[in-house]
């Protein structure tokens, strides 16, 4: 089966996600999905304002009165589970979004130690140690230890975004002096000289109580929800030495078939590939290099070189470990990420990842459903409506009916590529061809068992029948800035 993953929601959702989700999981299904990616259902430090990335305590899934209530932004632990009970009922599996790397909204302060660090290069340090209080204490006091009484201190965090001294609040980057260090774990990305830090009060990783209450907590979780598999958030800022032996434990403790998907964003290939084999490939990763090759075909036009749209992605380099997609909640507009693909290619961009071989797509909820939503950017309300891709769910059925087989690929103008998928003994095939330009058109010889076949365009982009001559030769075309996928059948048929 090909699969397909929705991400089921973005970032300005407002409403009963969960109950949402389970009143459309036959329909989801019937669209072609196969896996749905849930936002976090953890508890947030903004309690019903937070996006679910503001983890404050991973054992609330919606059930106890935190953070100014007992729902999340998304619904109730009742709620959550009974979606992914549709979920499964409807044949979907469920990645459940996973936050690792940061604790927000501490219930007590501490005094601790710390030094601040530059936000440019976190290894160059600007103040001597110094004395001062932080929010690094969680007890969760309104679960009362239910699940788990481990409490969460300052020997439990490596960082911290906001000190308090003399009464005085201060924001910066403040490395916490603990037990196990002053210096932040190597084992991150070094951009920013290292950048350990995100956000929050940063999990300190090389604490042996701290990974074995995450391991306690991953066991407790997937025997609670019984999702299928997870997604990891901001894997460039946590410990791959953590991750690998966390990982480990799922695949030989948990669930050996648990699907693990992880957000390392970079925009070079070679990175995310570097990452995926110091992982030992036991997870997945976002094509982001993909995404940005989207985003700056959607911005040049016609001056974008469509024979390179795969280039430089993990995709290209990692085929069987990349899941592509379009559209995410970070690069949506009005997101720190920011790099939304225009509306005029969002068709061409889901035909590359939907109908080619390799790709393991991931389709983005406003773009199949549409979305608005207002926010503010300096001191001005702005008001955003994304449309739905019209012709993204004709693009999901071709994926199931069409996209079968060997990938050849027709590459070879810079403003009209094709491929052919060559379909297998149980499906049909396709041609798939796109233009950034003008009107465009490819000569291909399918071969002498297609002699005389016609063809259709499956997104009903193009009205006509195309014939193939006594050679398996035809002439396909698509219009100016669009997609079609020339489907064919048989002369008996016809």
């Amino acid at each position: 089966m090909n699969g397909v993953i929705i991400q089921y929601f973005h970032w300005y959702y407002s409403g009963s996600l969960w109950n949402e989700f389970s009143g459309q999981a036959e329909l989801l299904k019937n669209l072609g999905f196969t896996a749905v990616w849930f936002p976090p259902a953890t508890k947030c430090s903004l309690g019903k304002d937070g996006r679910g990335y503001d983890t404050y305590d991973p054992y609330d899934l919606g059930e106890f009165d935190q953070k100014g209530g007992i729902p999340t932004r998304y619904g109730t632990k009742e709620e959550y589970l009974a979606a992914i009970q549709k979920a499964h009922e409807a044949g979907l599996s469920v990645y459940a979004d996973i936050v690792l790397n940061h604790r927000m909204g501490g219930d007590e302060e501490e005094n601790i130690t710390v030094h601040e660090v530059s936000s440019e290069d976190r290894n160059q340090v600007l103040t001597a140690p110094m004395e001062a209080s932080a929010f690094t204490r969680f007890t969760f006091p309104g679960r009362q230890g239910k699940y788990s009484d481990f409490i969460w201190d300052h020997q439990c965090f490596s960082g911290i975004d906001i000190i308090t001294q003399n009464g005085e609040k201060k924001e910066g980057i403040f490395k916490i002096h603990n037990e196990y260090g002053t210096d932040w774990t190597d084992a991150v990305s070094h951009q920013f000289g290292n950048y350990d830090y995100l956000m929050g009060a940063d999990i300190e990783y090389r604490n042996p109580y701290v990974v074995q209450e995450m391991k306690n907590w991953i066991r407790w979780y997937f025997e609670t929800t019984k999702v299928d598999g997870i997604r990891l958030d901001a894997l460039k800022h946590i410990s791959s030495d953590f991750l690998k032996e966390w990982i480990t434990y799922i695949k030989t403790e948990l669930d050996p078939d648990c699907y693990i998907l992880g957000e390392f964003w970079k925009d070079e290939a070679e990175k995310i590939s570097y990452f995926s084999d110091k992982m030992d490939d036991l997870i997945s990763c976002f094509d982001a290099p993909l995404h940005y090759n989207f985003f700056e075909a959607s911005k040049e036009g016609r001056n974008y070189d469509l024979s390179q749209i795969l280039k430089g992605s993990f995709l290209e380099k990692k085929p069987v470990f990349s899941v592509s997609f379009v559209e995410n909640h970070d690069t949506q507009q009005l997101q720190a990420l920011e790099s939304s693909v225009q509306d005029w290619f969002k068709p061409l961009a889901y035909a590359v990842i939907l109908l080619s071989e390799d790709a393991y797509p991931c389709v983005f909820y406003p773009d199949l459903f549409g979305a608005e939503y207002t926010d503010i950017r300096d001191d001005q309300e702005i008001n955003i409506t994304i449309p739905k891709v019209e012709a993204l769910p004709k693009l999901l059925e071709a994926r199931q009916k069409l996209a079968h087989g060997e990938q050849v690929n027709y590459f070879d103008h810079p403003n009209c590529i094709a491929w052919i998928r060559k379909g297998n003994p149980d499906n049909s095939g396709c041609i798939v061809i796109l233009s950034n330009g003008d009107e465009g058109f490819k000569e291909i010889n399918i071969g002498q068992e297609y002699a005389h076949f016609k063809y259709r365009d499956f997104l009903e982009h193009r009205n006509e029948e195309i014939s193939a001559d006594e050679n398996g030769k035809a002439t396909f075309r698509v219009n100016p800035g669009s997609v079609s996928v020339w489907y064919s059948f048989s002369p008996e048929t016809n």
